[in-house]
């Protein structure tokens, strides 16, 4: 049972097993491959897009679409053509990665090990280097933002001039290194929270359909508890899977709202 789980939960990794310079195989080729499909999903539907008579699938990326922009018009009150696409790529990408937990944790693995393959994780999610990437690339944008938006002197000025306010030049140097402080730290956590939040829903719902799934591993046809813990294992996984749904939703949406707020906050002059 521990080895099955182990080996579930191993990278498919190059070019050595451990190092800092080791790269997870598997969680590129996912990122990748989904990434394309919602590129050619949202391109084509969008060059095929038709004013009459639309069909389902531009009605549901119409329906989306619609959906994210009301929300970033809410939350974003600056001015900027590339919050709202962004918004919508995050949602996607997000939602696709995490729509991977859902097929059978033996699927896709047991056609890797065919292949040649010892393992296979499928869940880009699940791996926080790709969590702590995509929050990394939202930092580097909230920068970007209040750069842009405020201005060198103003960006620069609220670092040691904000939460704690004063009035004359010696109170505010005085007050400066407290309030540097506090903004790297602030600055700090917004990239740790969002790829901890998300990478931390990820594994423990792949991890939970893994023990869902080795409530019958190794088990007989003969022996009556066999059936037992099959209709247990067959409750239990429709179940999580209904309510991982939910999860994998709320991940995504989190991440989005999440980006856009601080974009959002950094685009505000205080």
């Amino acid at each position: 049972m521990t080895e099955y789980i182990v080996h579930h939960l191993h990278h498919l990794r190059w070019p050595r097993e451990d190092g800092f310079w080791t790269l997870n195989i598997d969680t590129l080729f996912f990122t990748f491959v989904l990434s394309a499909l919602f590129c050619l999903l949202f391109i084509g539907t969008a060059r095929r897009a038709k004013v009459e008579n639309p069909g389902k699938l531009q009605s549901f990326i119409e329906m989306v679409v619609v959906f994210v922009d009301g929300l970033v018009k809410e939350t974003f009150h600056g001015t900027s053509k590339l919050i709202a696409p962004l918004a919508v790529t995050i949602f996607g990408l997000v939602f696709l990665f995490n729509f991977l937990d859902m097929l059978p944790v033996d699927m896709l693995p047991a056609a890797g090990h065919a292949a040649g393959l010892k393992y296979l994780r499928i869940v880009p999610t699940a791996d926080l280097s790709t969590t702590l990437g995509m929050a990394l690339c939202v930092f580097l944008l909230i920068q970007y933002f209040g750069l842009k938006h405020k201005g060198p002197k103003v960006f620069f000025g609220e670092m040691v001039s904000a939460p704690f306010h004063a009035h004359g030049l010696g109170a505010k140097i005085a007050l400066a290194p407290a309030n540097l402080l506090l903004r790297l730290i602030e600055e700090a956590v917004r990239p740790v929270s969002l790829s901890l939040r998300l990478f931390g829903n990820m594994y423990a719902g792949e991890l939970i359909f893994i023990l869902i799934a080795v409530m019958t591993l190794d088990a007989t046809l003969s022996h009556f508890s066999t059936y037992l813990l099959g209709f247990g294992q067959f409750i239990a996984g429709f179940l999580w899977t209904a309510f991982h749904i939910l999860v994998i939703t709320l991940q995504a949406f989190i991440f989005m709202m999440l980006s856009v707020v601080y974009l959002s906050m950094a685009a505000e002059r205080h």
